[in-house]
């Protein structure tokens, strides 16, 4: 798959996840072959007015790379500084939000507001397009209604504007991210464009992710949610999409996983932040397996990196024992 200049290995790609796709996770889905991964989204404002929080968001390392940088702003001459300040930071990537429908984003006039005034929205990609020159993608929802006559309408700004990609997660903005995704709107818009459309929306499975590109012809698939506490799932997508078997997803890929998070939020944030953000994290990993709210009881308060590891070994020697006498999962109940 292509997107401008850069080339992917595979049609897989993580979504941006406010307060999820930090590094540590991207790095989780790098290494479970996810071909292009997302930063949660960055304010411009924030960026531009020297927020250092803000400017960690854009922190990156090689081993995750092809890494795609996403901005949220409706200032068309402050999101293109804040663009050229991602470009900057080494962001493979630049994309432009036009689906996030929290209240305060929305009240920005940034996000999924933007889909409402089309006019500002051809000003704020005219001026990011001039100030970048890695490539340039937008992620949008439905529309303010399910016509999907907006998502249409900005897919045509955005080709015009010289965008080399355009993500679809299908769902209005006052649904968020309740009820179904209408996925005949991915379709529509990859018939309205020549450029590269992404498919998203509740894509859980090997198999959700080969009837979306069926259904819906899109050039690669977006994986959000359901990536979380189990990465691997773009393992298995890549598998499926290249023609082949999904992977087993086993105790050692599991296990691998967690300590893999764990280590890279120690690195990337500090013990005593990152332990404090295990207390919960770690649990996600545990969905569907034997014991796991035992499990999840007992991370409640881990405050090192010692700790969290050895609580994963006992977790780990108390399935892998229900796994040699037969009894990790019952028949037809595995994860």
């Amino acid at each position: 798959m292509q997107i401008g200049s850069l080339t992917l290995e595979n049609p897989t790609v993580l979504a941006p996840l406010a307060g999820i796709t930090n590094l540590p996770f991207r790095l989780l889905a790098r290494a479970a072959g996810c071909a292009l991964v997302c930063s949660e989204m960055v304010s411009a404002n924030g960026l531009v007015h020297g927020s250092a929080k803000t400017a960690q968001l854009l922190a990156s390392v090689a081993a995750e790379k092809p890494v795609s940088m996403q901005l949220f702003g409706s200032d068309p001459d402050i999101t293109a500084e804040a663009a050229a300040r991602v470009q900057a930071a080494g962001a493979d990537v630049l994309d432009i939000n036009f689906g996030c429908a929290v209240k305060k984003i929305v009240k920005s006039g940034a996000g999924v507001a933007l889909m409402g005034e089309p006019a500002k929205a051809a000003a704020l990609l005219g001026a990011v397009r001039k100030a970048v020159r890695i490539p340039l993608t937008i992620k949008i929802r439905t529309g303010w209604d399910a016509s999907g006559e907006q998502a249409l309408r900005l897919a045509g700004i955005a080709e015009s504007c010289g965008v080399d990609a355009i993500a679809v997660h299908p769902r209005t903005a006052g649904q968020a991210f309740r009820g179904c995704p209408d996925w005949s709107v991915i379709a529509a818009v990859k018939a309205a464009v020549t450029i590269p459309v992404i498919g998203n929306g509740d894509v859980t499975s090997a198999a959700d992710a080969l009837a979306m590109r069926q259904k819906t012809g899109c050039d690669a698939v977006m994986i959000g949610r359901a990536a979380i506490g189990a990465p691997w799932l773009f393992s298995q997508v890549r598998a499926a999409l290249q023609g082949q078997a999904p992977p087993p997803v086993d105790l050692t890929v599991r296990f691998e996983a967690l300590r893999a998070y764990l280590r890279a939020s120690v690195r990337f944030f500090g013990e005593r932040h990152a332990c404090c953000m295990m207390r919960s994290r770690l649990g996600w990993f545990s969905r569907g397996l034997p014991h796991s709210g035992a499990f999840r009881e007992s991370i409640k308060r881990i405050d090192c990196e010692a700790q969290a590891l050895e609580h994963l070994a006992v977790y780990e020697a108390v399935l892998r024992r229900r796994e040699d006498e037969g009894r990790l999962f019952p028949p037809g109940k595995a994860p």
